[in-house]
């Protein structure tokens, strides 16, 4: 009798301690939520250095890419600064982003703007009070004036979900290459 009252109890308290993990993890879990940034691009051609894929802080990917989906996001560069001879992004690397516009998953891994003071320069202080954010449309095998169409035609203010959940509208493939649709 005492064997199956003590069951009961082990039971019970790990009924609550799965309920209290799983509240905890809620809490804890990114929420997705809503921004208004400024979007631009770069590609292949005027990365740094230019006619690269390099980038600065890999997560998914060795080199700039991706096509979009959420298993396999497009490389996203954002602003930095230094502080004390320390690097800071204003996003986390590895943050991931859906571009409704774009109907595309990106993820940050990359920096944008150069030199010793990154922070004084747009890709960090923004543009008109919205974070700039920059994505990678490739080009690699069109040529550099393709691209540049491409960066100018997705460039301007839009509404992004940061830490998105799997499953929105996509359409795959590297912008560029597939025609730089925008929604």
């Amino acid at each position: 009798m005492q064997d199956t009252i003590l069951m009961v109890r082990k039971r019970k308290n790990l009924i609550l301690l799965c309920l209290l993990l799983g509240l905890i993890y809620l809490i804890w879990l990114p929420k997705e939520r809503w921004r208004t940034v400024f979007l631009t691009g770069y590609s292949y051609w005027d990365n740094t250095p230019p006619g690269s894929a390099i980038i600065g802080r890999p997560i998914i990917h060795e080199t700039a890419g991706g096509i979009g989906t959420f298993e396999d996001p497009i490389t996203l560069a954002v602003g930095w600064r230094i502080h004390f001879d320390r690097h800071f992004e204003d996003f986390r690397p590895g943050t991931r982003f859906y571009f409704p516009r774009l109907r595309k998953y990106a993820i940050v891994e990359d920096l944008c703007g150069d030199g010793s003071r990154p922070q004084q320069g747009p890709c960090h202080t923004g543009w008109e009070g919205h974070a700039w954010l920059d994505i990678y449309v490739d080009g690699s095998t069109m040529d550099p004036e393709t691209s540049v169409s491409c960066m100018e035609k997705l460039t301007g203010i839009q509404r992004v979900i940061i830490n998105p959940r799997p499953g929105y509208s996509v359409v795959p493939g590297r912008l560029v290459e597939s025609g730089c649709e925008v929604f």
